[in-house]
Formats: structure tokens, sequence, C-alpha cells
């Protein structure tokens, strides 16, 4: 569920074309959190890379208070290691930050085409991969219609969405194709009149010229400016749109489409197994999602390498489940129960869809992890809108929709916070709402590990879960006798809770306090949750 498109996309082409004329533990009292002085000046390139880790009052930044963790309370205490499930499209697991810090299943064998530990899954020495040869899929309203699945109401749904979207990414696709080549053919004629291929912002304002066609180029640019730092990265990340464009019509949202014949089994039938392979290694580099979520949550601290994760002692296990397209519910179940099985105490979830035929099997798989003692920390995704309003579904989650109560006290949905604080700080691609959104953390912009031992930033409610979760292996590793529910209270009741409104879905009018808008009010944070665990744990506090 990382964020796909550009912010480019939010500006028209006719717009475009015509423009071309917390308790007593937690250190930082309230006052002091509503106090911070907002952060005018840009962030460093050191401070974007690493800012979710970085500390409110200190940093006027609102990240997780990582860095002070470790220099305060951590320090070189490893504490017992996790392992950590990453529920995902597979990792690299080859990557140089990442390498050192996978989880082995000492009792296989690698690649001997056998079931040596006999758990069920064939050469699974660092997870499974259900997903086999597949990449593309459609969203699961699409394979509802294909194959007309489920009572007439919920086929009804499923044809709205599919035609909304297809006309939705038709309207980005042209979008596009009448902006690309203007602002392609304006960069070739300023980089012409100044002599340079890479420019500046300020020596495309300082340009004097009574030639109509270079003053239109110009304006093109200074917009442009708005979206990158460069315009050979605004053009970049336009390519990358159109991509991602192209998926959607192709793929995602063509109901034809079948991307799962290449498996071999029927993914609505649950007790059809023995489909996959035991390499959840990422298939192409372009399948990144998990990579960069598994970044976030472990990757090797202090190496010297790209990025540091939260967590300092994990195993990684990768379970390659989630395609290019919505997941399947059998696959996310079996997921689960997997991660669950081989020891597992954490599973990160970066995905969701609207529909979920079979959501049941995900409901059981849950409660099982929460029968077995292990936390899910899942992304409330990225559509801006209110959970808590029951037509904006998002699957899998811990309750079933008008019917009550949580289902189970193991499991986590997590917000994105973007790194300005203040009015702007929940990301305006977030899902909210006061019941169905547990909390808020650093999704905006987050550097972390990429396939091919590269390194890049993505945003989404996919990055924020990871935080989440690396937060939970911190406080397991350290105080590893505390249950996953005691985990999910201190995550909750130790973050820090501004007072102060914040704009929702992108839309200035429509302002809430994070009390109103997650069940607990609070962005999380790393120092504190410590604090709160040695607390719970020595038995002077009780949650």
């Amino acid at each position: 569920m990382t964020l796909t498109f550009s912010r480019i996309l939010g500006l028209s082409a006719t717009t475009f074309l015509m423009g071309c004329g917390a308790t007593s533990l937690v250190s930082t009292p309230i006052a002091n959190i509503d106090s911070t002085p907002l952060k005018i000046a840009e962030l460093s390139e050191t401070e974007k890379r690493n800012w979710g880790h970085l500390d409110l009052v200190t940093d006027t930044i609102p990240g997780m208070s990582v860095d002070k963790a470790y220099a305060e309370l951590i320090g070189n205490k490893k504490g017992t290691k996790v392992i950590v499930a990453i529920l995902d499209s597979g990792m690299d697991l080859k990557h140089e930050d990442l390498v050192n810090v996978l989880w082995t299943n000492t009792d296989e064998k690698p690649g001997n085409g056998k079931d040596d530990d006999g758990n069920g899954y064939v050469d699974d020495v660092h997870g499974y991969d259900f997903l086999g040869p597949s990449y593309n899929e459609q969203l699961e309203a699409a394979r509802i219609l294909r194959l007309q699945i489920g009572d007439a109401e919920m086929q009804a749904k499923a044809k709205q969405k599919i035609d909304a979207d297809t006309q939705k990414y038709l309207g980005y696709k042209n979008q596009l194709d009448q902006m690309y080549p203007a602002i392609e053919n304006a960069d070739k004629a300023i980089a012409a009149h100044l002599g340079k291929k890479d420019y500046t912002k300020k020596e495309v304002s300082a340009i004097e010229t009574q030639d109509q066609s270079l003053l239109q180029s110009k304006s093109i640019i200074s917009q442009m400016f708005q979206y990158g730092d460069s315009i050979s990265d605004v053009l970049e990340d336009m390519k990358g749109d159109l991509t991602s464009i192209g998926e959607q019509l192709n793929y995602n949202l063509k109901v034809d489409f079948d991307g799962r014949k290449a498996v071999g089994d029927d993914p609505y039938d649950f007790n059809d197994r023995g489909y996959g392979d035991g390499d959840p290694q990422n298939t192409v580099d372009d399948e990144s999602h998990g990579t960069h979520v598994a970044g976030i949550v472990g990757a090797q601290r202090n190496n010297g390498k790209g990025a540091n994760g939260i967590a300092n002692n994990v195993a990684l296990m990768s379970i390659r489940a989630v395609p290019n397209g919505d997941e399947y519910d059998k696959d996310i179940a079996l997921g689960i129960r997997y991660a669950v099985d081989n020891g597992a105490k954490i599973i990160n979830g970066s995905f969701g869809k609207a529909f979920s035929p079979n959501a049941e099997w995900v409901y059981d798989a849950i409660k099982y992890a929460a029968e077995k003692d292990v936390l899910i920390v899942h992304a409330a995704g990225n559509d801006g809108k209110d959970l808590d309003d029951t037509t904006n579904t998002n699957y899998p989650n811990d309750h079933k929709y008008g019917s009550g109560g949580e289902i189970a006290n193991n499991f986590i949905e997590v917000g994105a916070l973007t790194s300005k604080y203040g009015s702007e700080m929940v990301a305006s691609f977030s899902n909210y709402g006061g019941k169905n959104v547990d909390v808020f953390a650093p999704g905006g912009k987050i550097y972390s590990t990429m396939p091919g031992s590269k390194y890049d930033f993505n945003s989404g409610t996919s990055m924020a879960a990871p935080g989440v979760a690396g937060v939970a292996a911190l406080i397991r590793s350290q105080y590893p006798k505390l249950s996953a529910a005691q985990v999910k209270k201190i995550i909750l009741q130790s973050g820090l809770s501004p007072k102060a409104e914040v704009i929702l879905g992108g839309d200035t009018a429509k302002t809430a306090s994070l009390n109103e808008i997650s069940t607990s009010g609070r962005i999380v944070n790393a120092y504190n949750a410590l604090i709160m665990a040695a607390a719970v744990d020595s038995g002077k506090m009780t949650l």
C-alpha cells in the first residue's frame, strides 16, 4: 500500500495548460508538546533520511524518538532476538542491509526439494512464497465480476468501483499524456537557453526574455519546481505514474485478466494447499514494496550502509503473499498461520483492499495469532478517508463490519504522519477513524531499503505500519515476558497526544484532533513505550 502517484496529478492538465500563458511515565508533558514551535526550515538531507527516528521536542519533527531511546535507554543492550514476519510482496534476501538479519529455518535443507522439518512447506529457508510465478493481479472487485462471486449487492458495489476507478485512471492517463511532452519540451528549451542540462529554480526565475515561446517554457518549468528539486526528477516521477496507471488499467482493473492462472491452485478453496514455493525473494526490481517495509523494521543498524532499521535484534521472515494488485484472502490467512507456526512474534501487514469475499478465513487466522501471542500490525490505507464510515471498507481488520467490537486484542491499525508538525502532520493520503485506526506513525517520504542493495523514499501507511512493528520488536526484545496484548496497550497508551487540529484527507475545510480520528489520539513514541514497558514488566504499573 505504498502511495503510488506523485503530487503532480493534483494539478489538472487544463489548469496547467492555461498556466502556460500520556501518563506520568511520559517524560515529555503534553503542554510541552503543544508548545513545540513549528519547524520552518527545510529538513536537512540527514533529517530527511532519518526523520521517523527523531524526537518531536528536540527536533520539532514528529518522529518516534528512536534515536533518543537508543541513546538513553537501550545503549548496546541487544535483548532477545524477535522474529518479525514481513507479510508482503517478498523481499530482496541478498540486500546488503538485510542479508544479516534474515530469519533462517535451520531445520530445512535448502534446495533439496523436500519438506525436511515437516511443517508442510518445502525449502522454506527464509520464509515462503504463496504467489509462485505470479506478479500482476486484479483488484478483488474485478475478480468478483469475472468469477461472479458473492451476492448481487457485492457484485453491484464491485462494478461501481471498477467503473469509477477505470474512468479515474483513464483521466489520469490523458492528463499526463498532455502534460509530459509539454514539460519535456519546456525543459529542453530552458536547458538550451542556459547552456546546461541541470539548472536551478533560481536560474529559471532570473531568465529575462521577450521570446514568447521561452516565456511559456519558463512558466511551465517554474510550476514544475513545486513538485521536485529538479525537472529530471519530475519527469522521472511522471514516467513512474504512467507505468503505474498502465498497470491499473491493464491488470488491476481489467475484468478478464487472470493473474492467478500461473500458480495452479483454486484461490477460493481454502483446502487447496501445496501451492507456491520456498523462495520468498522479490521477482523483479519493481516488486520493491516488501524490501522497503523490511528495512524500516530491521535494516542492520550502524553498519555504515544506507539505512538503520528501528529494531536492533530481529530476524526478518519473508512471506510473499501480496501481488501487484489485491491479495487473496487465502494467501493472507495461510501467511499469518505460517508466521505464527514458525515462531514469529510480530507480523507486519502493509496491504489492504476494499472487498474480502473470504474475510472469515483471515479473521480466524488473526484469532489464531492472538491465541499464540503474536502481534499483528496493519496499515490503515491510503485513500484519505474515514474508516468509521462503513462504505469505506478496508480489509483485513480486527472487527466484522456492523457486528460490534474487536474479535481479538492483538491487532494495531496504523495511520501515517508527515514530517511537518502541526496541522499538516497527518498525511493527506492517510485513512483515519476514531474507532478503526489505533495510532499514527511516520509514513511520509520514508527512506529505506530497495532491491539490488539500493535505497529510496516511499510514502504510505505501508511505511507507517512497519515503524510501529519495529517499536513493538524493540519492546518484545527488551521485555520478552510481555504479551502481545500488553505490547499493543503500551504502544497506544505511551504515545504523544498533541491536541492541535489536523487537516484530514488534504481538505483544509475538514479538521479534527487526533483523539477524534484514532482510538488512542496519539503518535507512536519508542522512548516512552520502553519506559512504560519497563514499568509494566517490573510490576510497578498495570495496564
